[in-house]
């Protein structure tokens, strides 16, 4: 047998006594502590491989005391003995506790000792192959979880001729509550690209980001032409009269597909899963390619940047409140339009909340330095981003999902 440190809690009795001289005789190294002083008697020297304990400490002091061993990541076997008291020691051998009884032999009590050891070491052993069974269950649900949500992801973004589109996605665990999309509207005559963020992160948000993107592409790609639909007229209403003037004709072609898909998400999710407390920011453009013209809805999220080709910079300020927090909630449109040589910058707050090892933040200037650097592509503006902040981020892990989108008009 392995074990050979005893220790032995109990107060002074003429039964601890017997147990000492019977422990020593089999080869034990033997200490002893008091009740309550057990724990730094352990921790103090090499650790017991055995721990004898008085039954008449009761079952609530012995799991205690399992407890804090295990805590301090110490495994002895713990078994009890009588001190006169035996309806002490059958309740704890009642509660799964080995034990020894007087009269105390070296040989059969060393015997009797090996066996709740080696009893022992197999229940350790059986608990430490079903934690790594679970573990490898979790990291297989994970993994296939991580799969399926990159299958709701675009294999590639819309692209039309003169503009290019580029994108990151970094989820700060396996799954993430960050989402981006883009698909072509209205027979290929639009460009529809959206960026959002689901509260929270981890398994829950991905359940919801599936939901909430499924439903607003779906929407989007099944609605028709704005003028057909009152909700659609009241809202293109609304942002005439917030613009000053009438949006371009060419401008609300697209209204439909935008209006209804934002619209309807918000209203399903408000009705259906507001007790889950799941909601989602999101920025959803419709681009004209031939003009330049986007039409946009930004639902509570982050103001993407507008960076002209002569260095001006403008933000695409919030159109309305997030996704599924109540049903009749409002929407007006953002209009805008892009010249050659302009990009935007969408992104979402795991940009700006990323944090150094010190928990300080990237935060919202040094985005904008980042945005301002010259560069001719989407592509060559992400890897700027991505430069800056890994320079602030070091070694610290990844805080919150990071999602980027950049578009650029050639």
């Amino acid at each position: 047998m392995a074990a050979t440190i005893a220790l032995v809690v109990a107060e002074e009795h003429a039964a601890t006594r017997e147990l000492d001289e019977a422990l020593r005789a089999a080869g034990f190294a033997v200490r002893h502590a008091v009740p309550g002083q057990e724990h730094s008697v352990a921790a103090s020297a090499e650790p017991p491989d055995i721990v004898l304990v008085s039954a008449s400490l009761g079952l609530h002091r012995l799991a205690t005391l399992g407890q804090r061993f295990a805590a301090d990541e110490l495994n002895p076997t713990i078994v009890v003995f009588p001190q006169d008291d035996y309806g002490a020691l059958e309740a704890c051998v009642g509660a799964g506790f080995d034990w020894v009884v007087p009269p105390y032999l070296p040989t059969l009590l060393r015997s009797r000792l090996s066996t709740c050891w080696e009893r022992s070491q197999l229940a350790i052993a059986v608990e430490d192959m079903a934690a790594v069974a679970n573990l490898r269950e979790y990291e297989r649900d994970m993994s296939i979880a991580r799969e399926i949500q990159a299958g709701f992801l675009p294999e590639h973004l819309p692209s039309a001729h003169g503009w290019d589109f580029a994108v990151r996605f970094r989820p700060a665990k396996e799954v993430a509550g960050d989402f981006y999309d883009g698909f072509e509207l209205v027979n290929g005559r639009r460009l529809g690209f959206l960026v959002a963020d689901v509260c929270d992160k981890g398994v829950g948000a991905a359940l919801f980001m599936a939901l909430i993107r499924t439903l607003l592409r779906h929407t989007a790609e099944h609605t028709g032409s704005w003028w057909q639909d009152d909700i659609v007229h009241e809202v293109l209403v609304d942002s005439e009269v917030e613009a000053g003037g009438a949006l371009p004709a060419l401008v609300s072609v697209g209204a439909g597909p935008l209006v209804q898909s934002v619209v309807g998400t918000n209203r399903y999710m408000a009705r259906n899963h507001l007790r889950q407390g799941y909601f989602a920011t999101l920025f959803f453009g419709v681009l004209d390619p031939t003009s330049g013209a986007l039409l946009y809805i930004n639902g509570g999220h982050n103001p993407p940047v507008l960076v002209r080709a002569d260095g001006e910079i403008t933000t695409l300020r919030p159109t309305g409140p997030a996704v599924g927090i109540l049903a009749d909630s409002s929407y007006t449109l953002g209009h805008t339009t892009l010249g050659p040589g302009d990009f935007l910058f969408v992104y979402t707050d795991g940009v700006v909340d990323a944090r150094d090892a010190n928990g300080g933040l990237f935060g919202y200037e040094r985005m904008l330095d980042a945005v301002r650097t010259p560069c001719d592509t989407p592509e060559q503006l992400l890897n700027i981003m991505d430069t800056h902040l890994g320079r602030h981020v070091g070694q610290a892990d990844q805080f919150d999902d990071i999602t980027m989108l950049a578009v650029r008009r050639d």
